[in-house]
C-alpha cells in the first residue's frame, strides 16, 4: 500500500493542524482512521475471497481427478468380473459359454426365493417375522425370580414382616 514513514506522517500531523485547526483536527483523524479501517477490511476480504476461489478450483481438480481414477477402477472390475463370469459359465456347462442373445440355450439362473441343491430345488426358508418382539420379551427366569414380588412394602411393613427373625431388644433411654 501507501509507504509512510515517521515523518511523512508528522509533516501530514503539521499541515492538517495548521489547514483545519485544533478543535476539528480530532473529529477528521476519527473519521480518516475509520475509512482506512475500513478499506483494510474490504483489502482483506477480497484476498480471501481470491484465495478461496484458488483453493476452490484446486479441490475441483482433484475430485476430477479422483473421479476419473475411481471410473477407471470400476470399469477395470466389471471388466474383470465379466471375464470370471464367462470362465464359470464355461466350466459350468462343461463347454464354452453360451452368448447371452443364445435365446434357449442360455443357462437360466435359479430365482433368488429357491436353492439348489445337488439336483433338485429347494424353497429357501421362510424370513421369520416379528424378531423384535422375541428379543423385548421378559426372560423366563426374571418371571419366576421376580414373582415374590407383588406390590411395594414400606419400610415398616418389612420390618413387621421380619421382625420374628431378630431377638426383641427394648431399648430405653438408659439402656443403650
Amino acid at each position: 500500500m501507501l509507504d509512510l514513514g515517521l515523518t511523512k506522517m508528522a509533516v501530514i500531523g503539521v499541515v492538517s493542524l495548521v489547514v483545519l485547526g485544533p478543535e476539528r483536527l480530532p473529529h477528521v483523524a476519527r473519521t480518516a482512521g475509520a475509512l482506512f479501517g475500513r478499506a483494510q477490511r474490504y483489502i482483506n476480504e477480497v484476498k480471501d475471497e481470491v484465495t478461496r476461489e484458488i483453493e476452490f478450483k484446486e479441490l475441483h481438480q482433484v475430485k476430477s481427478e479422483l473421479v476419473a481414477a475411481a471410473a477407471n477402477v470400476e470399469s477395470a472390475i466389471h471388466e474383470n468380473l465379466l471375464e470370471q463370469e464367462a470362465t464359470l459359465k464355461e466350466a459350468w456347462n462343461g463347454g464354452p459359454a453360451a452368448s447371452p442373445d443364445a435365446g434357449e440355450g442360455a443357462m437360466q439362473l435359479p430365482a433368488p426365493e429357491t436353492v439348489t441343491w445337488g439336483s433338485r430345488i429347494v424353497a429357501a426358508a421362510p424370513k421369520r417375522r416379528n424378531w423384535r418382539g422375541h428379543r423385548t420379551a421378559t426372560p423366563s427366569w426374571y418371571k419366576r425370580a421376580a414373582a415374590n414380588r407383588r406390590r411395594v412394602q414400606s419400610v415398616a411393613a418389612r420390618v413387621a414382616r421380619h421382625s420374628s427373625a431378630y431377638p426383641v431388644v427394648k431399648q430405653g433411654f438408659f439402656n443403650v
